[in-house]
C-alpha cells in the first residue's frame, strides 16, 4: 500500500461514524463530506441526501461508455460503536499497524473494503482506462439497519439506476479464497423490557412476596427456544423456502469445517437446531438471538436486591420466503402470552427490517466474476450464502433493477462488530485489485 493511500485511509479511519450514537451524527457528516471531496477530486458529480437527524447518503456518478453496463457501487461509511472500550487493544479510532494488518473500527466493515474500491476506480481513471459509468451510494446508517436510504431509495430510484450492483461489503472464504455471494438473510431487532415493582426491593424483607425480573426475563427467554435449539415461536418459518439441491452443495463446498469454526470463536459450535448442518444454520435457516440481557446489580461483591426492571435486545435473521412482519407479530403474541405473573411487558425499537434473499448461481454477471476471480486466483471462487445481512441490497436490487455482485475481502481474524477489529493490507490490496479487473471486464 503506498503511502498516500495508507495516508488517506487512516484519515477516513479516525473519523468516529457511529451511526447508532446521535452524539456521534456530525462526526458521520464529517465522514459523508470527506468522501464527498475526495470523489469529486477524482472527476465524479457529488451530493449528499439528508433526512433530518440521520447521517447524509452520499450518491456520485462518474460518466462513462454508455454501450457497457453502468455500476451501482453501494459501501457504508458508518461503523458499530467500539464498545467494550476497555477490551481494545490500542485507541479504536486510531490506525494502529501490526504485522501488516490495521487495527481500528471500521478497518474492515466497511470503510476499508469501500475505500479499496475507490482507490481501485482512481488506478483505472489515472491509467486512461475507459471505464462503463459508476455511480456512488454509500451511506451513514447500514449498521442501524439503513433506514433513512430504505425509505428514500424509491424517490431516488432515477439516480441509483444500474446493471450492476457491486458490493464489498462481505468475506471471502478461509485462506483468502474468493468468494461470490449467492445470498444474504435480512435482519430486524427489538427491545423487551419487564417492570415489575416499583423500585429495588430488599431481598430479605421482600422475598417470596414481590416478582423477580429476573426470573421473568429468563424463563421469557429461555420461551423462545425448544431444548434442542429449535426457534419455539409459533408461525416464526411459515414461508421458508428450502435451498435447492445444487445451492446446498455448493455451499458445503465453501464452508468452513466445524474445526476451523470452533478454533475461530473458541468453544463448540452449539448453537442453532441439533441435526442440522452448520451450513444449513448458518446460510438457508433464520435465526432468534439474544444480544443483551440488562437486570439487576453486575458489580463487586454482593447487592441482595430484587430487581424492578429487566430489558433484553433481541435480533432475527429472515431467510427467503418469511415475511418480517408476519414474523414480528408471531414474536410479540408469544411474548405477549408468556409474561409472568406481577409484570408488564413493553416491546420497544422495534425495527422489523428487511427479508433475506438468494441470487440465481446462473446468473450471466456471476459467469463472468467467476472467470475474473480465477485470474486472481487459480483455485477459482467459491459461492457462499452469507448468515450475515446487508439490509439495503434487498432494496436497492428491486429499485435499481441492477443484478447484484457481492464479492469481499474480510476473514474471521478482522473481528468485525468486536474491539481490535482489523484488516490485512493483503486483504485491501485484492479488495482494490478484484475491482480494478471487473471494472475493466463489465
Amino acid at each position: 500500500m503506498e503511502e498516500s493511500v495508507r495516508s488517506e485511509y487512516f484519515e477516513l479511519l479516525k473519523i468516529p461514524s457511529v451511526s447508532s450514537d446521535p452524539a456521534r451524527l456530525r462526526d458521520c457528516v464529517n465522514c459523508a463530506m470527506w468522501l464527498k471531496n475526495w470523489v469529486e477530486k477524482r472527476g465524479f458529480t457529488a451530493e449528499l441526501v439528508n433526512e433530518q437527524f440521520s447521517p447524509p447518503i452520499l450518491l456520485a456518478e462518474l460518466k462513462g461508455d454508455e454501450s457497457r453496463p453502468s455500476v451501482l457501487l453501494y459501501g457504508h461509511y458508518d461503523v458499530q460503536p467500539a464498545d467494550p472500550l476497555e477490551l481494545w487493544q490500542t485507541p479504536p479510532f486510531e490506525p494502529t499497524v501490526k504485522d501488516e494488518r490495521v487495527y481500528c473500527r471500521g478497518a474492515q466493515d466497511d470503510k476499508g473494503q469501500t475505500f479499496a474500491v475507490l482507490c481501485a476506480i482512481r488506478d483505472l481513471i489515472e491509467r486512461g482506462e475507459k471505464l462503463p459509468t459508476i455511480k456512488l451510494c454509500l451511506e451513514g446508517q447500514e449498521e442501524s439497519n439503513s433506514p433513512a436510504l430504505i425509505r428514500l431509495a424509491p424517490e431516488l430510484r432515477s439516480k441509483l439506476a444500474a446493471n450492476v450492483l457491486l458490493v464489498c461489503d462481505t468475506s471471502a472464504a478461509a485462506d483468502l479464497r474468493p468468494a461470490i455471494v449467492a445470498g444474504l438473510r435480512g435482519v430486524g431487532h427489538i427491545t423487551v423490557t419487564l417492570t415489575g415493582t416499583n423500585r429495588d426491593l430488599h431481598s430479605g424483607e421482600y422475598g417470596g412476596i414481590a416478582p423477580n425480573v429476573a426470573q421473568g426475563m429468563a424463563e421469557l427467554i429461555a420461551s423462545l427456544h425448544t431444548p434442542d435449539g429449535a426457534i419455539a415461536v409459533a408461525g416464526f418459518k411459515d414461508g421458508i423456502e428450502p435451498p435447492t439441491h445444487e445451492e446446498l452443495k455448493l455451499a458445503e463446498a465453501g464452508a468452513p469445517t466445524e474445526a476451523q469454526l470452533e478454533a475461530d470463536i473458541g468453544c463448540e459450535c452449539a448453537g442453532g437446531q441439533t441435526g442440522k448442518s452448520i451450513v444449513q444454520r448458518n446460510s438457508f435457516e433464520p435465526t432468534l438471538e439474544v444480544n443483551g440481557i440488562h437486570v439487576g446489580y453486575g458489580g463487586p461483591g454482593a447487592k441482595t436486591v430484587i430487581p424492578c426492571q429487566a430489558l433484553a435486545k433481541l435480533s432475527v435473521r429472515y431467510v427467503p420466503g418469511q415475511s418480517p412482519k408476519a414474523v414480528f407479530q408471531a414474536l410479540r403474541e408469544h411474548l405477549e402470552a408468556r409474561v409472568p405473573r406481577g409484570m408488564k411487558l413493553e416491546l420497544s425499537e422495534v425495527n422489523i427490517g428487511m427479508s433475506g434473499f438468494r441470487l440465481p448461481v446462473a446468473s450471466p454477471v456471476f459467469r463472468l466474476a467467476e472467470d475474473v476471480l480465477k485470474a486472481m486466483d487459480p483455485r477459482g471462487p467459491v459461492f457462499l450464502w452469507d448468515g450475515a445481512s446487508i439490509p439495503v441490497v434487498s432494496v436497492l436490487k428491486e429499485v435499481t433493477g441492477a443484478a447484484p455482485l457481492i464479492v469481499g475481502w474480510g476473514q474471521a481474524e478482522d473481528r468485525i462488530h468486536s474491539p481490535n477489529e482489523s484488516y490485512g493490507f493483503k486483504q485491501f490490496d485484492l479488495a482494490r485489485d478484484w475491482a480494478r479487473r471487473i471494472l475493466c471486464a463489465l
